[in-house]
């Protein structure tokens, strides 16, 4: 990730976007970027909530070398706005309090559960996954996941897409201090981060 925030470029600011129909509906076409002074790669896919990888990409990268007044095409999200949303409000009541780098992690952790095969494979069946009548995060089982989600949430799930495939694999986070199960105790521990520990 280092290296991503030592890419410095200068320029302006200019977005553009243009639609398409497909069958019958009408899409969003690719974003147009062109970068601020002090933009890099990584700043550019956390702002725009896409993978780092899939913005080298789709800009035929090869290297991450920037140039001043180049723009940059934003492709499109890997995760809806909807699915955004739903992440940001339980980063929002799971991580308050904690630190931005808690949120992101609490973010990862949805992620990375949506690429392993041992979980659903959408954002939202991963959040309101149930076992025995009882769901995987407190938020939802106590409505708290309805409530709004602050802007620190929101950027967080941006820079967890823009992250993504990058990160330690956690699966799981619990506070140590209050978990009841002795079967987490038992998952290798990737990272502690404020009251959180998390673990794969």
């Amino acid at each position: 990730m280092n290296k991503f925030k030592k890419l410095m470029i200068a320029a302006g600011l200019i977005l553009s976007m243009s639609a398409f129909t497909l069958n019958g509906k009408t899409e969003a076409a690719s974003i147009t970027h062109k970068v601020q002074s002090g933009e890099t790669y990584w700043k550019v896919a956390a702002k725009y909530g896409v993978p780092i990888h899939n913005l080298m990409a789709a800009n035929h990268a090869a290297s991450t070398t920037l140039y001043t007044g180049q723009n940059l095409v934003i492709p499109n999200s890997t995760i809806s706005a909807a699915d955004k949303d739903l992440m940001a409000r339980l980063v929002h009541a799971e991580a308050k309090g904690e630190s931005y780098a808690g949120k992101v992690a609490v973010a990862a952790v949805i992620l990375n559960r949506v690429k392993n095969p041992q979980f659903p494979p959408t954002v939202r069946k991963v959040i309101y996954q149930a076992h025995s009548g009882h769901y995987a995060f407190t938020p939802v089982q106590n409505g708290a996941i309805n409530q709004a989600a602050d802007e620190d949430s929101k950027k967080a799930v941006n820079e967890a897409i823009a992250y993504s495939g990058e990160g330690k694999g956690s699966l799981y986070f619990y506070n140590p201090r209050i978990a009841k199960s002795g079967w987490i105790n038992t998952r290798q521990v990737t990272v502690t981060i404020g009251h959180h520990r998390f673990a794969k």
